[in-house]
């Protein structure tokens, strides 16, 4: 059977112009998954280890705090606060603002500058308090 030309194609990522509201949503989309599986993970190692005993909690403790286990608690904190103000951004669409074009673009962009400032901040006070 051949196909007929005069039929639009669907709309896929070729076809797209892409924007910082694009990069927001998938982001938003990411890191929740990201924050569900990395983040249960580790939660249920902490826990198991705290029950387990000593010497495991030792050695959760001897991962977490080395330079991996650093980069992924780093990355899960800006998951997180990355979540969180896509999240209010979203949450300001669902009331019907900010559609306009410029102003959608400037709080798309917001969302990525104020998790990663919060994150560092959050990790410069960690880090600080630890020195």
């Amino acid at each position: 059977m051949a196909r007929s030309n005069s039929r639009p194609l669907s709309p896929h990522l070729t076809i797209w112009k892409w924007g910082p509201a694009m990069a927001v949503s998938i982001m938003h989309r990411v890191t929740g998954n990201g924050l569900a599986t990395a983040g249960a993970l580790g939660l249920i190692w902490w826990l198991m280890a705290a029950a387990t005993g000593p010497e495991a909690y030792a050695t959760f403790v001897k991962c977490a705090t080395s330079p991996i286990g650093y980069l992924v608690m780093i990355g899960l904190t800006w998951f997180f606060f990355q979540h969180l103000f896509s999240g209010l951004r979203h949450f300001v669409l669902d009331m019907g603002a900010g559609y306009e074009l410029k102003n959608n673009k400037m709080w798309s962009i917001a969302t990525f500058v104020a998790s990663l400032l919060v994150t560092g901040f959050v990790w410069l006070t960690i880090f600080g308090k630890a020195l």
